[in-house]
């Protein structure tokens, strides 16, 4: 039996999160003052609550059918890498499009924990770009080089993008939890110079002065169900994992509604093109919150 096509379905369709969350229950989520500035000033924002320990196994569950490259839904994915190092004795699963293939990927991005602050962040209504999985299994887990979101992304503008990374499992320093580079969302765009590999490659990229800040990362170290949240120009990465435990994640990201297509090439592969100049809009990126409608007390920021 063919696999269901979820993204032509731009609602909750299961149980494991709230369909129609009130606008009481949408403020229950927001982050305070302190939280929205210290994003801004640093970049990033992290140890935010997005998941219960029942959705993180839901989702565990659902990520666990996706090892077998036969699985249900395979032709649905934008990309799907079992290995995107091809080095077996460092390993990164990597995929983007599970909300196409299982329910509980695809209601996450309706989840009110994680959309009331994205839509803070943004400064406005929240539409989805893309979603990814990175997996590092345990004992030879491997890195994520170096880099910046957004200049993977320059077929979209303007740069009005925001990253949530979701823990999985526990993530520290021993199992190649994220590094940021605090400040970092204040420099150019920089060239690409791998996702997978060379985690020395940047330095290539940087001024002295750039290279000096790169010296202090600030790991984040999150619990299973935890956030964090980065502006589209964070400089971050990760390292291997040499542990017992794997280091599973899923990824959302979002733009301000009203970003454009800026190619007229198909923006993701598979889907329809969307003509340059145009706002990015039907079945691939749906409309996921409006804090106009869903929150009483909301001052958007004009977008730029």
């Amino acid at each position: 039996m063919p696999q269901t096509d979820l993204s032509t379905i731009h609602n909750s369709v299961g149980n494991l999160f709230s369909c129609s969350p009130s606008s009481e229950e949408c403020e229950s989520f927001q982050l305070t003052d302190e939280q929205v500035s210290f994003y801004h000033e640093h970049g990033y924002l992290h140890g935010v609550r997005v998941l219960s320990d029942r959705q993180v196994a839901a989702l565990r569950e659902e990520l666990s059918e996706f090892a077998n490259p036969d699985h249900a839904g395979s032709d649905l994915w934008y990309e799907y890498h079992t290995n995107e190092s091809q080095d077996p004795d460092n390993v990164l699963f990597h995929a983007l499009g599970a909300w196409r293939l299982r329910t509980g990927f695809h209601d996450l991005l309706w989840n009110p924990a994680f959309t009331v602050p994205a839509g803070q962040l943004l400064g406005g209504a929240v539409r989805f770009w893309h979603d990814q999985l990175f997996c590092k299994p345990a004992h030879h887990g491997g890195v994520v080089a170096w880099h910046q979101d957004y200049s993977y992304w320059t077929r979209t503008c303007p740069m009005a993008h925001l990253t949530c990374w979701i823990g999985l499992d526990d993530s520290d320093r021993e199992n190649g939890c994220v590094h940021y580079v605090p400040g970092s969302h204040r420099w150019d765009l920089l060239p690409i110079t791998g996702l997978a590999g060379d985690m020395e490659a940047i330095h290539q990229t940087l001024t002295d002065n750039q290279w000096e800040t790169f010296q202090q990362p600030i790991p984040i170290e999150l619990k299973a169900g935890e956030c964090s949240f980065h502006h589209p120009l964070m400089i971050h990465g990760s390292f291997e994992n040499r542990t017992e435990r794997p280091r599973r994640a899923t990824v959302l990201n979002v733009v301000r509604d009203g970003v454009c297509s800026d190619s007229d090439k198909p923006l993701l592969d598979g889907t329809s093109a969307i003509p340059a100049g145009q706002p990015l809009s039907g079945q691939y990126f749906p409309l996921l919150f409006d804090p106009l409608n869903q929150l009483s007390e909301f001052n958007p920021v004009p977008l730029t």
